[in-house]
C-alpha cells in the first residue's frame, strides 16, 4: 500500500456531512506532510503549500530537511526524525521553518510514525502557524477565564437543551454543583422552577437563531428554597464555524433586589391611585348606605377580600357621639358588606341594617374605644372568637379561610363613629404595615363622608317630619268633590321640604284647592312652606277670589325675605259647576273630562310669590259632573334629560287611561313619572266633581 493509499480519506459512519463548511482545523490552517523513512517528502497537502509557499510539484521526492530547515538546525531535525521513526514516540513543539520566500516561519509541529501493511514506515507531520495557534489559545483561555470568573451565571446547552457547561456563578445561583447539572434539562435539574417557559424560549432561539434578551422569571432554587427570587435570563444560539447550531448559551442574573424595588414602586403607585380613586368615588351622594357601600367597593378587592362598614348605634341616635363606658359592650349597626367572591364570611358578618352587640373582649369594641387600628396579621383559632359576633360566625370565618384581619376606626371630627373591617382569605399575603397605612387613609377620607351623610340624614328626617306635620293629614270631606292626594319626598337627602297641598272648605259648599312649591329645600324650606300654607288657608277662608288670595300671599312672601314660591289656587263652586283658578308662576293644572282627552288649562302664568307688586288674574272654568282637576308640583314632571313639554304630554297621556279610581291614578302617576333618584319632592292633588246629593 502506498503512502497515498495510507492517507486517502475514508468516510466514517459517524462523520458530518462532507458538504459542510469550514471547521476549526480550517481556521487553524493545519498542514499535513508525510515523509518516507529516508526523510523524503512523500505527500504534501494544499494547506502545506499555503503555509510554506512550495507547491507539491516542487517538493515531492526532495529531502525535507534540506528544503525546509536552516543548516544550523539540520542536525537536530535529523535526530528528532530518527527518534520518531525508531518508535521513541511522537514529537511536538515549535520549530522555525524556512519559507519559500526566504523568511523564517515559526510553526507548531506534531510528528508521529505511521506504518502500512508491508511494514514500511512514514513520518506524519502536522503543522500550523504559531501566531494563529497562539491567538486561538489566548482567545480560548480568555473565554474560559471569563466563564469561570464571571459574576453572571452562564450555561451552555446542547441541541437537546441539556447542560454541557455551567460556570461557578450559576452553581451558586442554583445551589447545585456542576455534576448535578450536566446532562440534564432545566426542569430536571431544578424541579422547583416553572421551567416550561424557559425551555420553550431556548427551543425557539435554537430554531430561529434570534436571541431572547432579558427575559424575566421568578421562582425558587436549592440555593434559597424558602424565598422567591427573580432572574433576568438572556439566551443566544451557538453556531460552529460552518454555521451549524451547536446548542444555546444562557446568561442568568439575579435581579431579586431590583424586582422587589420595582414591585414596591408599583405597589406604591397602586396605593396612591386607590387613594385618589377613593376621593372621587366615596361620597358621591349624601345617602348613608350608599356612602358605606362606596367605601366597601374601594377596599375590595384591591386591599381585602371582604370589607364590612359598621356605625355606632349611639352615633345614629345622637347629634354628638356619647363617651363610651370602658367596660361595657357597644352596639353597632351594619351599613355595608362587600365581598370579592361568594364566601361564607359574608354570612358571618352582621346583616346590613341590623343591630349587633359586641362585648368588651371583641376586637371591634377595642377598636372603637381606643380609636386605633387593630391588626391581626395571622389569625389564630383564638382570634376568630374575638373577631366574630358568636361561635357560629367564628365557624363560618374558619370555613372561609380568613387568615389576616384589620379593624380600622372611622374617625370624623375627632370622634369615632364606626369601624371598617377588612379580611383576607384568598389573598395569601397577610396585612402589613403598608396595608395599615392605606386602610387608615381610606377610612379617614370615608369617615367624613359617612358623617356628612349621617348629618344630612338627620336633617332630612327632621325636615320630612316637619313637612308631614305641616301638611293636612286627612282633608275634611268636601261637598261635590272626590279628593285624592299624595306627598312624596325627594330621594336626595337634602332636597326635602318645599312642596305642599291643601283642601280648604269655604262657605256655600265651595272648596279651595291649593298646591304650592317653596324654592329651596331642607328645614328652612319646610318652615317657610308651613307659614305660606297657613297664610293661604287663612286668606282663602275669607272667601276671596283666588287672584286676591295670591296678591296678599305675595305680600306675605315678600315679608319673609329672600323667599320665592309658586302656587296655584282653584275654588270650586258645586252649586254652579264652575271653578275660579289663578296661578303664581306654577305649572298648569290638567282638566279631565269623560270621553274627551285631558287638557292643560291655559292660565295667565303670573309671577312667583315673593317677586312683589305683580298683579294676578283668575279665570273661570266650567266643570261638569265627573270632570276632574289635577294639581301638582314640578317634581312630578321636570327632569334634567327631557323637555318639559314631552313630560307634560306624558302626564296627559297617563291621565287619558280610563277606569282607575283617583287613588289608583295617584299611584299610577307617581310610579310612571317618578324615578328612584329624583332630587325633588312632589305634592299631587286630584279632585273629581260629583253631585251634591252624592256627598
Amino acid at each position: 500500500m502506498s503512502a497515498a493509499d495510507a492517507f486517502r480519506a475514508r468516510p466514517d459512519a459517524g462523520a458530518a456531512d462532507p458538504s459542510a463548511g469550514p471547521g476549526l482545523l480550517d481556521v487553524l490552517g493545519v498542514a499535513a506532510v508525510v515523509l518516507d523513512d529516508e526523510g523524503r517528502i512523500a505527500l504534501w497537502s494544499p494547506q502545506a503549500e499555503e503555509l510554506f509557499g512550495y507547491s507539491a510539484k516542487e517538493v515531492l521526492g526532495r529531502f525535507a530537511g534540506h528544503l525546509l530547515v536552516d543548516e544550523q538546525h539540520l542536525e537536530l531535525v535529523v535526530t528528532l526524525f530518527d527518534e520518531v521513526m525508531n518508535g521513541s514516540g511522537a514529537w511536538s513543539g515549535m520549530f522555525p521553518v524556512r519559507h519559500r520566500d526566504g523568511s523564517t516561519l515559526y510553526t507548531e509541529f506534531r510528528n508521529m510514525r505511521l506504518e502500512d501493511r508491508q511494514g514500511r514506515r512514514y513520518a506524519l507531520g502536522i503543522a500550523s502557524d504559531q501566531a494563529t495557534l497562539r491567538r486561538l489559545e489566548r482567545d480560548l483561555a480568555l473565554s474560559m477565564r471569563l466563564v469561570a470568573q464571571s459574576p453572571i451565571g452562564l450555561a451552555v446547552m446542547d441541541t437537546d437543551l441539556r447542560y454541557v457547561l455551567v460556570n461557578p456563578a450559576l452553581e451558586r445561583l442554583n445551589g447545585l454543583p456542576v455534576a448535578q447539572h450536566l446532562g440534564k434539562r432545566v426542569h430536571e435539574a431544578l424541579p422547583q422552577l416553572d421551567a416550561m417557559p424557559i425551555e420553550s424560549a431556548m427551543r425557539e432561539v435554537l430554531n430561529s437563531g434570534t436571541p431572547q434578551l432579558n427575559q424575566f422569571t421568578t421562582g425558587r432554587t436549592p440555593a434559597d428554597p424558602g424565598h422567591d427570587h427573580a432572574w433576568s435570563v438572556s439566551v443566544y444560539r451557538l453556531d460552529d464555524p460552518a454555521g451549524r447550531p451547536m446548542g444555546v448559551a444562557a446568561s442568568v442574573v439575579d435581579v431579586t433586589a431590583q424586582h422587589k424595588s420595582a414591585t414596591a414602586v408599583a405597589l406604591a403607585r397602586q396605593r396612591l391611585a386607590l387613594i385618589a380613586d377613593a376621593s372621587v368615588r366615596i361620597g358621591t351622594t349624601l345617602d348613608l348606605g350608599v356612602t358605606a357601600r362606596e367605601l366597601g367597593e374601594i377596599a375590595v378587592p384591591e386591599l381585602a377580600d371582604l370589607a364590612t362598614v359598621d356605625i355606632l348605634d349611639s352615633v345614629l341616635a345622637a347629634d354628638h357621639p356619647p363617651e363610651l363606658p370602658k367596660d361595657e359592650a357597644v352596639q353597632i349597626r351594619a351599613l355595608a358588606i362587600k365581598a370579592a367572591y361568594p364566601t361564607p364570611a359574608t354570612l358571618a358578618a352582621d346583616p346590613v341594617g341590623e343591630l349587633a352587640r359586641y362585648d368588651a373582649t371583641r376586637l371591634v369594641t377595642q377598636c372603637v374605644r381606643t380609636g386605633r387600628i387593630i391588626l391581626v396579621a395571622h389569625v389564630s383559632d383564638q382570634d376568630l372568637g374575638r373577631i366574630a359576633r358568636d361561635a357560629e360566625a367564628a365557624a363560618l370565618l374558619a370555613e372561609a379561610g380568613i387568615h389576616s384581619y384589620l379593624a380600622v376606626p372611622l374617625i370624623a371630627r375627632g370622634e369615632v363613629i364606626g369601624v371598617l373591617g377588612l379580611q383576607r382569605t384568598r389573598n395569601p399575603l397577610p396585612f402589613d404595615h403598608d396595608d395599615v397605612l392605606l386602610a387608615g387613609e381610606l377610612a379617614a377620607r370615608a369617615a367624613v363622608c359617612i358623617d356628612n351623610a349621617r348629618w344630612y340624614q338627620k336633617q332630612r328626617h327632621a325636615a320630612l317630619t316637619l313637612q308631614r306635620h305641616l301638611l293636612p293629614h286627612q282633608p275634611t270631606p268636601t261637598p261635590g268633590l272626590e279628593i285624592a292626594y299624595r306627598y312624596q319626598p325627594a330621594a336626595a337627602v337634602g332636597e326635602v321640604g318645599g312642596d305642599w297641598f291643601d283642601v280648604i272648605p269655604l262657605p256655600d259648599d265651595k272648596t279651595a284647592l291649593v298646591v304650592g312649591d317653596v324654592m329651596g329645600s331642607g328645614i328652612n324650606a319646610a318652615a317657610t312652606m308651613g307659614q305660606l300654607r297657613t297664610a293661604a288657608r287663612t286668606l282663602a277662608e275669607l272667601d276671596l277670589d283666588p287672584a286676591m288670595v295670591l296678591t296678599r300671599l305675595d305680600h306675605t312672601t315678600t315679608g319673609l325675605g329672600h323667599t320665592m314660591a309658586t302656587c296655584v289656587i282653584a275654588v270650586y263652586d258645586p252649586n254652579h259647576n264652575r271653578c275660579r283658578i289663578a296661578s303664581a308662576g306654577h305649572l298648569p293644572p290638567v282638566r279631565t273630562r269623560p270621553g274627551r282627552p285631558p287638557e292643560l288649562l291655559d292660565l295667565p302664568t303670573g309671577a312667583p310669590l315673593g317677586v312683589g307688586g305683580v298683579p294676578f288674574e283668575a279665570i273661570t272654568v266650567d266643570l261638569a259632573i265627573g270632570d276632574g282637576l289635577v294639581l301638582y308640583t314640578d317634581g312630578l314632571v321636570e327632569t334634567r334629560d327631557q323637555d318639559i313639554d314631552v313630560r307634560l304630554n306624558t302626564l296627559t297621556g297617563l291621565l287619558s287611561r280610563p277606569g282607575p279610581s283617583l287613588e289608583e291614578t295617584c299611584d299610577l302617576l307617581l310610579s310612571e313619572l317618578r324615578r328612584p333618584d329624583d332630587r325633588d319632592d312632589v305634592a299631587l292633588l286630584i279632585a273629581r266633581t260629583r253631585p251634591l246629593t252624592g256627598g
